[in-house]
């Protein structure tokens, strides 16, 4: 990070002077340095940046050596076509900490090629290859992908250490992407099903997930775009569980795959919460972790994403968030890691001023949110969990009597809230069984709610004016005849006959499925299952191709119960934060800024 730092600012004195250090007389005809002059541009410039001129001229020769590597590579893709890459490699696959590492090759290859020669030069199992954000499909060639000559590429590990001895590298490798891969589908598909629910099915026991507020009201949001925001902030919630478990590398996966999905989504609509703003400080927070920070371009253009969301957000003195919450206390800690990224970003680029200056809020907002160990034991011995301390103390900036006050008052609008929602899913449930009681189905009934914004009399309007389509559909359905034995078996459980041999019917006269049937339901069939599935001559051959509705709804079930693992069922988890990374990242900063550098990050 030092060297960075040092380049940068030596690179902005060379750019003042307009000195070509990849000409004469810095480098000859050989392309060797001009010892000479270098020496005498590094006694120059030596007290200007504040380090001994043997260091000035270890830094000037590095930024000499690149600019005639980048010349002779500009000459090469002229004449040859043949692209010449930086590679970000992880740490410990460098083989020189010191040297940059580099990758020649023709830009209209696939990807797949290029990871195959990265992955067997430096004996990487299996990677990821990152451009500006984004993950570079390996079925697609660089340049249909935006590398060009001279790109960074982000080389991101994929797979794990620990492999098992009797299974080969290139099954482990399968493996670990295939995993992976499956990772990310059950996490999309578990949020696509959360997504698609309504709150209508049950309201004490069956998840949903809705999209809310500040205060938990909910949104209304046009349904394209409900899904991709909540498939975003699932993908965002599942990369913020890893980066608890510090699996940066996975994390970094889920996050980008956030941010795709967010990018779906109107730029209104994402100024009016703060979770975009978040995802962009967690993707910056992985690339520092995986000591990425090379791709400046891309952090420092996320950054300034977040900050301008959390100004639309918050308000400028972040008056708005002080009126709808009451303080602004719990999100300072969004704006620490701002700013201290910030200043991180600023010192790479060789800005020691600007650095310093993000450096100094950082450390006033840290002394303010740093809490007293014993008013923390005190709230928990009082029945708080830690979170909820940690949360209260930041509100009430410390104060212990403000702070427990302020935690019992939290709890009780999370409880009335809990509780008015479980009321209008209640409501809504009655509504669909008053509708569907009077002979409609109950994705019809659903479906006319949503357009009736929940008033079941309009609701009741629109399906009259459809009913006659709805009649005609069922007229046309003649399901084969059921045996007696298995209609009298469903007539006992209490379901209709009509639903009960319809079932039967969709189900090839399995009574179990047909049960489950009914009461995935509510005992209705409704018109879209006849029209979707019409009954067939040989019905039993047909149900042995179909899931039984049980097995689906299983498999639904446990997809959803996994996704709902890794969302916190504290909605202000995302700011509860200790700040031990955070403390350590401050040290760091202050250590090099006090210019007491002849060391390396």
């Amino acid at each position: 990070m030092a060297e960075q730092n040092t380049e940068a600012k030596l690179k902005n004195l060379l750019k003042q002077e307009k000195i070509q250090l990849w000409n004469l007389p810095y480098t000859d005809d050989d392309n060797q340095p001009g010892q000479q002059h270098m020496q005498e541009l590094a006694e120059r410039y030596a007290p200007v940046v504040c380090l001994s001129s043997l260091e000035v001229g270890g830094a000037l020769e590095s930024i000499r050596a690149l600019a005639v590597k980048r010349g002779k590579g500009n000459t090469m893709y002229r004449e040859t076509r043949v692209a010449t890459l930086e590679l970000l490699l992880p740490r410990q696959s460098k083989k020189d900490p010191k040297m940059k590492d580099y990758l020649e090759t023709k830009l209209d290859v696939l990807i797949q090629e290029v990871v195959d020669r990265i992955g067997e030069e430096y004996g990487l199992k299996h990677i990821k290859l990152i451009l500006n954000g984004k993950t570079l499909s390996v079925d697609q060639r660089l340049d249909e992908q935006g590398v060009k000559n001279h790109s960074k590429v982000m080389v991101l590990r994929v797979t794990d250490d620990e492999l098992k001895q009797q299974i080969s590298v290139e099954e482990e490798a399968k493996k670990k992407d295939d995993k992976q891969k499956e990772s990310i589908q059950r996490t999309q598909k578990g949020f696509q099903i959360l997504s698609e629910r309504d709150g209508s099915e049950d309201p004490e026991n069956k998840p949903f997930l809705e999209i809310a507020d500040q205060k938990g009201n909910p949104l209304k949001i046009p349904p394209k775009e409900k899904k991709a925001l909540m498939l975003a902030m699932g993908f965002h919630e599942k990369g913020r569980s890893l980066m608890k478990r510090k699996e940066y590398d996975d994390a970094l996966c889920h996050l980008l795959q956030a941010d795709e999905q967010f990018g779906m989504c109107r730029s209104a609509l994402l100024g009016s919460v703060d979770n975009y703003a978040v995802l962009q400080l967690d993707i910056v927070w992985c690339y520092r972790a995986l000591e990425a920070l090379s791709c400046l371009e891309d952090g420092r253009r996320r950054l300034d994403k977040a900050e301008d969301c959390f100004l639309q957000c918050y308000g400028e003195q972040q008056q708005r968030l002080l009126m709808i919450k009451g303080n602004t206390g719990r999100e300072e800690v969004l704006f620490l890691r701002l700013y201290l990224l910030q200043s991180l970003l600023s010192y790479i680029e060789g800005n020691d001023a600007q650095a310093t200056l993000k450096l100094e809020k950082v450390e006033s907002l840290y002394s303010r949110l740093c809490l007293d160990s014993g008013k923390m034991a005190q709230l928990m011995a009082l029945g708080f969990s830690e979170k909820d301390a940690r949360l209260g103390l930041r509100a009430c900036e410390g104060d212990l009597q403000e702070a427990a006050i302020h935690i019992s008052n939290r709890r009780q609008e999370r409880d009335e809230l809990k509780q008015r929602e479980k009321q209008r899913r209640r409501k809504r449930v009655d509504d669909i069984s008053t509708l569907t009681e009077l002979g409609y189905s109950r994705s019809d009934a659903v479906s006319a709610l949503h357009h009736a914004d929940g008033d079941v009399d309009r609701a009741y309007g629109i399906l009259l004016d459809s009913s006659q389509a709805t009649q005609e559909n069922n007229c046309n359905t003649e399901w084969p005849v059921a045996s007696q034995e298995k209609v009298d078996q469903l007539l006992y459980l209490g379901f209709e006959r009509e639903a009960a041999e319809a079932a039967l019917g969709l189900t090839g006269g399995d009574v179990q499925s047909a049960t489950q049937l009914l009461l995935d339901n509510q005992g209705v069939i409704s018109s879209d299952l006849l029209s979707s599935s019409p009954p067939s001559c040989s019905s039993s051959s047909a149900s042995s191709e179909r899931p039984s509705t049980s097995s689906k709804s299983a498999e639904d079930n446990e997809l959803v119960n996994e996704v709902l693992e890794d969302i916190s069922h504290h909605e202000e988890d995302y700011l509860d934060e200790t700040l031990e990374e955070e403390s350590e990242l401050i040290q760091t900063m202050k250590t090099y800024l006090s210019r007491g550098h002849s060391h390396t990050v």
